[in-house]
């Protein structure tokens, strides 16, 4: 397995919640992007972005001072997974939204984009669904808790065979 590093920003907890359950099953290293540094972003192979929206289909307040720094940092051929928390009934058309931000942030850096998720079971639309898939694996603690951890889990199957 690649040498993986799993960034989040949460402001309610959820967030960190699934950034841990996908650290502890991929055995990656867990960052807290109000903290991290440039280095840990360097030194892996492998970034899992995770962040939940926020108002109107914005960041999480961590990821606006770290967003500008991911952007500064040589990326050029890694590879790069979303995930993200959202309330898809009570914001539906901006569902994720900061996945769509953050991936479109950073697509053009020769960056190889994996852990597309299909939009199969979600209400949700926004600028993280891109023809029929999300960028990344949207989770909505709001209205499905009860599928996390199966999404998740196959999330994480899906992620380490297109790491491999």
């Amino acid at each position: 397995m690649s040498n993986i590093a799993v960034f989040y920003g949460s402001t309610t907890g959820a967030t960190q919640g699934v950034a841990e359950k996908i650290t502890g099953i991929l055995g990656a290293d867990l960052f807290d992007v109000s903290s991290a540094g440039d280095d840990a972003i360097s030194g892996h192979d492998v970034l899992l972005l995770g962040s939940s929206t926020w108002g109107l289909g914005e960041l999480q307040d961590d990821w606006n001072d770290f967003l500008p720094r991911l952007e500064k940092v040589e990326l050029s051929g890694k590879k790069v997974a979303f995930f993200g928390t959202g309330d898809q009934e009570g914001f539906g058309d901006t569902f994720v939204e900061a996945l769509g931000i953050i991936h479109d942030a950073i697509e053009g850096k020769g960056v190889t984009v994996i852990g597309k998720w299909p939009s199969d079971g979600y209400s949700g639309t926004g600028s993280a669904l891109k023809d029929g898939f999300f960028v990344g694996l949207p989770i909505d603690e709001s209205n499905q808790s009860d599928m996390t951890d199966d999404r998740i889990a196959a999330w994480t199957e899906q992620l380490k065979w297109e790491i491999a």
